[in-house]
């Protein structure tokens, strides 16, 4: 990633900081769980992509940092949905490669129910996450980053 690519905000600031530096200081003050997750909307003329990274504090609530990604439209749902999945792939290993410190979990906005267009990712991406080393989770599961950058999307 480059430095523009690790600019994050908290959700509902304003000001953005290093997502490492971020890190360091959320980890010294207390004990977390790190989730990331990638969500993606198609507006008029381009593809809105977010990212985050919830820190779970445990029986404790949530705190959420994002970055907002804006690309040309991208029509064909495989190639939008499996942009998630390389955003969040990347995300995770930033975070165990520079920060030091593992996620705990990648959360996937795609469907376990076959009914669901999202499901046919689910196989592919849920493979290739475990492939390198991180747990995913889909829905119906409870999906905290998930939840957040579609929040954060619109």
């Amino acid at each position: 990633m480059d430095a523009a690519d690790r600019r994050f905000k908290v959700m509902g600031g304003t000001l953005t900081h290093d997502v490492c530096e971020y890190i360091a200081a959320m980890t010294q003050e207390s004990e977390i769980e790190v989730h990331v997750g990638c969500d993606s909307q198609n507006h008029k003329r381009h593809t809105v992509y977010v990212t985050t990274v919830v820190f779970r504090f445990p029986n404790n609530g949530a705190h959420v940092i994002y970055r907002r990604e804006r690309v040309p439209k991208i029509l064909d749902m495989w190639t939008k949905l499996w942009g998630e999945t390389e955003r969040s792939v990347a995300l995770a290993n930033l975070i165990l490669e520079e920060c030091d410190l593992r996620v705990a979990q990648i959360d996937l906005d795609f469907n376990s129910d076959s009914q669901h267009a999202s499901h046919k990712l689910v196989s592919a991406s849920s493979g290739y996450i475990t492939s390198l080393g991180f747990r995913s989770k889909v829905k119906p599961d409870l999906l905290m980053a998930a939840w957040a950058a579609n929040v954060l999307c619109q």
